[in-house]
């Protein structure tokens, strides 16, 4: 499996920060839970990431 291999999986996404101080991102599918926190920094890192990847995802359909 990889980054390009379809799955047909629904799963919910939600994002926000914690009480304490951190950046939670926050994945339920199926009925697993998997919280995963991140400093401010590594959030912004994250977030670096995420608009990199959908700049070239823009170039690849056009």
């Amino acid at each position: 499996m990889s980054i390009n291999t379809e799955r047909d999986v629904e799963a919910n996404l939600q994002i926000g920060p914690t009480d304490q101080g951190f950046v939670r991102i926050f994945v339920e599918a199926g009925g697993t839970e998997i919280p995963m926190d991140f400093s401010p920094d590594e959030a912004r890192e994250i977030a670096e990431e995420i608009l990199a990847a959908a700049q070239t995802a823009q170039q690849v359909s056009k």
